[in-house]
C-alpha cells in the first residue's frame, strides 16, 4: 500500500504541494496551514483570527483521514511577528482549546521574517497518528 493524499472536501485545489500526506501506517503529515479559508481567502489580518483558522484547517485535515485533533502529535509554529503572539497569549489560548480542546502535543515555534503568501501572519504544520 503506498500513501494517500489528504484534501478536505471542498476545499479549493491545492496546488505545488499536498495538505496532508497519510502513510500505510497511520502517520499523517500535514502541511503548513495559514489563515485562509476552504476558498483561499483572508478574511482577517489579525494574528489570532489567522491562527484560529490555520488549525481549523489543521482539524479538517486530520478529520479529512479519518482522525480528531487527539490524534495530533506535533505542531511546529511559524509566526511573523513574535509580539503578537507573545501580547496575546490569553486570545491565542482560549482559540487553540476552542479548537483543539485540552490536548496539547509536542511544539515547537519559529520566528521567520516572512511566509509565502504576503498577507499570511501564521503557517502552522502538523503530525497526526491516526488509528493508533
Amino acid at each position: 500500500m503506498t500513501h494517500r493524499v489528504i484534501h478536505p472536501e471542498g476545499w479549493a485545489p491545492a496546488k505545488g504541494y499536498a495538505n496532508g500526506i497519510l502513510t500505510p501506517d497511520g502517520t499523517l503529515h500535514i502541511g503548513g496551514q495559514i489563515g485562509w479559508t476552504a476558498d483561499k481567502v483572508f478574511e482577517t489580518d489579525d494574528f489570532v483570527g489567522q491562527m484560529r483558522q490555520a488549525l481549523l484547517n489543521i482539524r479538517a485535515v486530520v478529520e479529512s483521514a479519518g482522525g480528531t485533533p487527539e490524534d495530533i502529535v506535533r505542531l511546529t509554529w511559524f509566526v511573523t511577528d513574535k509580539r503578537a503572539y507573545l501580547d496575546r497569549q490569553r486570545e491565542v489560548g482560549a482559540a487553540y482549546r476552542e479548537i483543539m480542546g485540552r490536548h496539547f502535543p509536542a511544539m515547537s515555534m519559529v520566528v521567520v521574517a516572512d511566509l509565502i503568501e504576503d498577507a499570511a501572519l501564521v503557517e502552522i504544520e502538523a503530525t497526526a497518528q491516526i488509528g493508533r
